[in-house]
């Protein structure tokens, strides 16, 4: 199906940009980004109360529509009716770069699928910001991202990765970051090396390096926005 234009009025169908926001450092976001907001029609985010704060601080106003993991289905269609009646629209998340581990695939594919126009404006992100500062041999690595959140199917997801041959990146909730570290120690030994980059941009960055039970003893049940990578694994199959 393609969705060229406005049946109505023949106008040509929108585009949705889809713009990575600052991950802690409000200084991050960029010109372009900052450009694109204030020109589209509506902002598409996650949270209305963090988009409306984003959109606060850098003087802009616009409406504010909702898409994430509980509506997104049933949202969709509102965001379609905007694009063919030639509406720019923005896809932001909370923070850092859309769509990746966020709300927004399903739009996508179909924005594919009927031929609308879908353009990136590339900026924060977590992920990018932690391999640039990790030690690592990181030519190739396997991005798992969240694990389930059932205990047992958590352990059985790292009781397959133990045997992987590239680096691992993961990521949880910050309440979930002591006990995804206890998980790894438990699954690939005390000893396993890994990387952590808590709070990156924010006053309260800290890096980690060294093995699992020493950043253990160090982070102190602390709570923080993470990115874990663990070295390639050591452990082999018998």
């Amino acid at each position: 199906m393609t969705l060229n234009a406005n049946s109505t009025t023949g106008k040509p169908a929108g585009k949705l940009y889809v713009v990575a926001t600052p991950i802690g450092n409000a200084g991050d976001i960029t010109t372009r980004a900052i450009e694109t907001l204030a020109h589209a029609d509506v902002i598409l985010c996650e949270e209305h109360r963090n988009g409306s704060r984003l959109l606060k601080s850098l003087g802009i106003a616009k409406p504010l529509l909702e898409l994430n993991e509980h509506n997104e289905a049933e949202q969709i269609q509102e965001v379609l009716l905007m694009l063919a009646q030639g509406q720019s629209l923005a896809l932001i998340s909370d923070c850092g770069t859309p769509v990746f581990s966020d709300p927004g695939k399903k739009l996508l594919q179909l924005l594919y699928e009927m031929n609308i126009a879908v353009t990136p404006l590339p900026g924060a992100s977590s992920l990018m910001a932690a391999l640039s500062v990790c030690p690592f041999d990181l030519e190739e690595f396997l991005f798992i991202g969240f694990l389930p959140v059932k205990i047992d199917q958590r352990r059985k997801k790292l009781s397959q990765l133990k045997y992987a041959d590239y680096p691992l990146v993961l990521m949880d909730t910050p309440y979930r970051m002591q006990r995804l570290l206890e998980e790894v120690q438990q699954s690939f030994g005390k000893k396993q090396n890994i990387f952590l980059a808590c709070d990156l941009t924010m006053p309260e960055e800290h890096l980690y390096l060294g093995p699992v039970d020493e950043i253990l003893t160090r982070i102190q049940n602390r709570k923080a926005e993470f990115i874990l990578i663990l070295d390639r694994p050591q452990k082999k199959p018998f």
